[in-house]
């Protein structure tokens, strides 16, 4: 009876859901773990959005799940309420109009996206009240223009800077590909975002994309939508980086109280991707005081022994990473690059191979292949143009007289 009222209670919300444009990000609330209000991130062929109950089962699927551990429970690295002082789970906030300031890396700089980032001086980190020195993870989505930031072990600063140890932008309208080997604010080289199981999601009554999960051995390698490998093992039956494994079809969730329903028929139907080591067979969601910790308690009753890998293919290792080339600059103007203080400037751009574009100082991510900015003094632009194998950087100068 409970599950049928909760699902009956929020149809009207699946509906309304349904109904709303999927295509933009206008839809979606604003704030800390904000309703998406139906949006989708990525395009329906990106790989956190497939539908993979149907995908063939890889040759080593068994002897992978018993090398996690058969008996090895899933477990919900998510909650509701306080654990030794911290929210459990990963928090997102949706921002409209915030102001864009600088990123300062600690670690990983080179394989950063450089920003500067809408990120709030007050969004919420990992493990906050008391996030400690973890992975801190800071994702924030921007509504205005479409794009989400996610910044790893981050830290803000009096004047309204960040400093983290890598950041990563994403186009949330386009697929996208950071290059191969390099890390973005996840090990697998991934997007956390759009692996957390949501409660906005399951208060509709259905998650549409893959689960983030985490286990403890990885290897040195790596597998599609992954570019990026962390290893600490040298096992053969060690996971590559986004290796997904899916609820096997046979398995029974109908006894499965109604939160804990939901999660499970997503894990039938888009499956959970390997993006981080840590504690084995723990999946990611985000934290909200609306979740029963009962409900999701009882996914711990499911064993490793009830997944199955999906085929892997290719698998990239040292040996066989692809080649090929990093974007063309052909130009990057500025007109007029001579103003006076107050007018504006617009700058243009020719690329050819690029996945996504990012101009620095003021700027951000851009999609197109011109701004228009309006610098205060004298100012040097650099064009940083990203593809899967590697970035190009092109700079031009506005004199504010």
């Amino acid at each position: 009876m409970r599950r049928i009222l909760f699902l009956f209670a929020f149809s009207a919300a699946l509906l309304t859901s349904q109904l709303q444009a999927q295509s933009s990000c206008s839809g979606m609330s604003l704030g800390r773990g904000a309703s998406l209000n139906g949006f989708i991130p990525f395009p329906a062929d990106n790989a956190w959005n497939q539908n993979i109950a149907n995908a063939s089962v890889d040759p080593n699927s068994d002897a992978i799940i018993n090398f996690i551990g058969g008996s090895t429970p899933l477990h919900p690295d998510f909650g509701a309420g306080l654990y030794a002082g911290s929210t459990i789970g990963i928090p997102y906030v949706v921002v409209s109009g915030n102001p864009f300031v600088n990123i300062h890396f600690t670690a990983y700089g080179s394989e950063s996206d450089p920003g500067p980032m809408p990120i709030p001086h007050n969004a919420p980190i990992e493990g906050y009240p008391h996030p400690g020195n973890g992975d801190r993870h800071v994702l924030v989505l921007d509504r205005d223009n479409c794009w989400l930031y996610e910044l790893y072990h981050s830290y803000p600063q009096k004047n309204g800077s960040w400093k983290a140890d890598s950041a990563a932008v994403w186009d949330l309208l386009n697929d996208e590909q950071r290059p191969y080997t390099w890390t973005s604010a996840d090990a697998a080289g991934l997007p956390v975002f759009p692996g957390l199981a949501r409660y906005d999601e399951v208060a509709s009554g259905q998650i549409q994309h893959a689960l983030r999960f985490t286990l403890q051995y990885s290897r040195q390698a790596f597998t599609p939508p992954a570019s990026h490998w962390a290893p600490n093992s040298s096992d053969s039956l060690a996971a590559p980086m986004g290796m997904r494994l899916r609820l096997k079809a046979s398995y029974d969730i109908s006894s499965f109280p109604p939160q804990a329903q939901v999660v499970l028929a997503a894990l039938k139907q888009f499956g959970m991707i390997m993006a981080d080591n840590g504690s084995s067979m723990y999946v990611s969601g985000d934290p909200d005081n609306r979740w029963s910790n009962d409900d999701l308690g009882t996914l711990k009753q499911v064993p490793a022994s009830a997944f199955e890998v999906i085929l892997m293919d290719p698998i990239y290792t040292p040996n066989n990473l692809p080649q090929g080339k990093a974007p063309v600059i052909t130009s990057f103007t500025a007109n007029p690059s001579v103003i006076h203080k107050g007018q504006p400037a617009v700058l243009n751009w020719t690329v050819t191979g690029a996945s996504y574009f990012v101009v620095s100082p003021q700027v951000g991510a851009v999609r197109s292949n011109t701004v228009t900015v309006y610098p205060t003094g004298t100012t040097t632009y650099t064009l940083d143009a990203t593809n899967q194998y590697h970035r190009s950087k092109k700079q031009v100068t506005v004199k504010v007289q």
